[in-house]
C-alpha cells in the first residue's frame, strides 16, 4: 500500500510517501510560514522526488488535531481534497496519537503534550501493549500546563512541543517522575502517521473525507464569541 501522510497541525510541518513498511521520503520543517503557502508544492515535490505521480498514491492520511486551528484546516482541506478527488481511501488520525505512537517501545506511559497556547497544552496519556500499540487513557484534553500533574501517578515519558516549552515547569512539579524524550520524538512525524494509518486502514477503519471534521478539543474563538456556534470538537 502506497500512501501519502501529511501533518500541519503544529509549526513542525511534515509529508511523507511509504510503500508497504518502508519510509521512501519524510520531510518534516519548522518554520513560521504558514502551511498554505507550501504544502501542496511540498507533496508535488515529494511524489516528483520519488517517481510517482498522485494517481501512485493507494491511500491518504492526515492529522486531525489537536493543534493549530489554522494549521488543521489547512492540512485537512488539502489531503481531504486529494483523496475525494481519486477516489482514494482516507483516514484522519490525532496529532497526539501519532506523538504516542513514535514512542510504543517504551515501557513508561507516554504523554505527549501540544501546545495550546494561552498557557495552555493538549494531551493525554498512553499505554503501550506487548503488540507495540498505544492506547489513550482517558480522552484528549486541553489544559493548563500544571494541571499536566494530574494525570501522573508514575515515571512518564513526556513528549512534544508543549513539553519542551513547559519541561521546567513540570519538571519542578513532577520531579522524577518527568522523563523527557529525545529530540526526534517531539516532532510530529509524517512518516510515524503513515505507518500508523497504514495499520489502521488493514484493519478496516477508513473516514469519509467530505464529513471528517478537525478534533479541536476545545472551542475556536468564533464559537467562543458566539455561543450559538456548535463546536466542531469530534472526529466523524
Amino acid at each position: 500500500m502506497r500512501i501519502l501522510a501529511a501533518d500541519t497541525s503544529t509549526a513542525s510541518g511534515s509529508i511523507a510517501l511509504l510503500d508497504g513498511d518502508r519510509i521512501l521520503l519524510e520531510w518534516v520543517l519548522v518554520a513560521s510560514q504558514t502551511h498554505n503557502r507550501r504544502l501542496l508544492r511540498s507533496v508535488e515535490d515529494a511524489l516528483r522526488a520519488v517517481g510517482w505521480d498522485f494517481g501512485d498514491v493507494d491511500a491518504f492520511a492526515v492529522t486531525v488535531g489537536p493543534g493549530s486551528f489554522t494549521g488543521l484546516r489547512i492540512g485537512l482541506t488539502t489531503i481531504k481534497t486529494l483523496a475525494w478527488a481519486s477516489g482514494k481511501p482516507f483516514i484522519g488520525i490525532p496529532s497526539l496519537d501519532v506523538l504516542a505512537a513514535a514512542l510504543s517501545h517504551s515501557s513508561l506511559p507516554i504523554c505527549p503534550l501540544i501546545n495550546a497556547h494561552k498557557e495552555e497544552v493538549y494531551g493525554c496519556l498512553y499505554h503501550s501493549d506487548s503488540a507495540g500499540d498505544v492506547h489513550p487513557v482517558g480522552s484528549y484534553r486541553a489544559m493548563p500546563a500544571a494541571a499536566v500533574v494530574d494525570l501522573v501517578r508514575e515515571r512518564t515519558l513526556f513528549c512534544g512541543d508543549g513539553w519542551l516549552l513547559y519541561a521546567r515547569v513540570l519538571q519542578d512539579l513532577l520531579g522524577p517522575l518527568a522523563v523527557g524524550a529525545a529530540a526526534p520524538f517531539h516532532l510530529i512525524r509524517a512518516g510515524v502517521l503513515g505507518a500508523l494509518a497504514r495499520k489502521r486502514l488493514e484493519e478496516g477503519e477508513a473516514h469519509d473525507p467530505l464529513t471528517t471534521v478537525p478534533l479541536y478539543v476545545r472551542p475556536s474563538e468564533a464559537e467562543l464569541k458566539n455561543p450559538h456556534l456548535k463546536p466542531n470538537l469530534f472526529l466523524s
